[in-house]
């Protein structure tokens, strides 16, 4: 089966972007409650979606459409679990954006519709120049 060789430039930036995005959402249209509410789970599944593209950068689109929706469905389900040791991480900036707070069954959705997206620009969007299929021998 070829393998893909992403840019590692390229999939770094598409994950700082998305990130950046998802900050800019909360500031500027944090007051409007459909994007408050949503938009900023289905861009960390994107961005978590390039950041692992960005890692792996030879996994088929496939697994890292699986390692996304695991990843992103394990920390929302570790939002159920609270200890003193857990909410103190939480209670942190970058430990509050990365677990949560609360399990919120909305999010499992936002999640497969932000992986969705990163396939589908994976697939359609991103020039093949930046991703090319190696054949392997056997």
């Amino acid at each position: 089966m070829p393998s893909i060789n992403r840019n590692r430039i390229i999939y770094g930036l598409l994950t700082a972007s998305v990130l950046l995005t998802g900050f800019a959402s909360r500031h500027f249209f944090g007051e409007i409650s459909f994007v408050k509410t949503y938009a900023g789970d289905v861009l960390w599944a994107l961005m978590v979606f390039f950041g692992l593209a960005f890692i792996f950068k030879t996994w088929p689109f496939k697994t890292i459409l699986l390692a996304t929706l695991l990843f992103s469905f394990s920390i929302e389900i570790i939002q159920l679990y609270h200890a003193p040791w857990i909410d103190n991480v939480r209670a942190t900036r970058l430990g509050g954006l990365v677990l949560g707070f609360t399990f919120v069954w909305s999010d499992l959705l936002c999640y497969c519709l932000g992986a969705s997206a990163g396939l589908l620009a994976e697939m359609y969007l991103i020039p093949a120049r930046y991703q090319r299929k190696q054949k392997t021998s056997y």
